[in-house]
């Protein structure tokens, strides 16, 4: 569904992705660990299109969305969740929701309050559909965030570090949202430091260093790599 095509990036003498090539299948859930600075958001960036590649190609559906503008990449399927949650804090929680789904989805009234109805039900977020954002507290503010992402509609869902900051408990009722979105059949691509949460739902693991997809497959072959352990961690395996 969703495919990068040796999409390279660089600022000045600095790589921030090299050759990059990536697939995504529909209804897939695909996790990306690297360590700090491994071009893990700037991957998320020239796909959603605030990032230009100064080569290669993004493809959705089988049509080059490489010169697509952030809002028509959003209105074609692609949503994303950012990793400090930024909502409308004097909009109510179903307010931001329709915010999501007018403007950023393209929907008419009708369609986007039955949307966003929904989303509140996927989310976890319906007894809290008319709080204030900026009440929240940091869960509920990552799962509006999510929600948010999920309010446009998309195919492809990507995931920034959405886990991070939680704690233990607050971690798996976070997976058990994203385990119910994921069987609704959007497809995920989600940025993890939080590897136990990420496992728990992806299906493939790619992992990137200096900007290079240097590993990817079955997450468990792919973190018993020795030369993953030891970028991952810093030390040698």
């Amino acid at each position: 569904m969703l495919e990068l095509k040796a999409v390279s990036k660089a600022f000045g003498a600095i790589v921030v992705a090299e050759r990059i090539d990536l697939r995504l299948s529909s209804g897939e859930a695909l996790g990306v660990i690297g360590p700090n600075g491994a071009g893990k958001s700037t991957l998320f960036n020239l796909i959603t299109g605030m990032l230009r590649p100064d080569s290669g190609r993004i493809v959705l559906d089988g049509e080059d969305i490489t010169d697509l503008a952030p809002e028509d990449r959003c209105r074609a399927g692609i949503g994303r969740s950012f990793q400090i949650p930024r909502p409308f804090d004097h909009l109510s929680v179903f307010e931001n929701l329709s915010v999501a789904a007018l403007f950023g989805g393209g929907l008419g009234e009708a369609e986007a309050v039955q949307v966003c109805g929904r989303t509140l039900v996927l989310t976890g977020l319906e007894a809290k559909a008319n709080r204030l954002a900026g009440s929240l507290p940091l869960l509920d503010r990552k799962r509006l965030e999510l929600a948010r992402a999920l309010a446009t509609c998309p195919r492809a869902l990507l995931l920034d570090e959405i886990a991070g900051g939680l704690t233990e408990g607050e971690c798996h009722e976070l997976i058990a949202t994203i385990r119910t979105i994921h069987a609704e059949g959007i497809a995920i691509i989600w940025i993890e430091h939080v590897v136990h949460a990420l496992l728990a739902v992806v299906q493939r693991l790619a992992v990137l260093d200096f900007g290079r997809v240097v590993a990817q497959g079955a997450p468990s072959e792919v973190m018993r790599s020795s030369e993953v352990q030891t970028i991952y961690m810093g030390v040698p395996a």
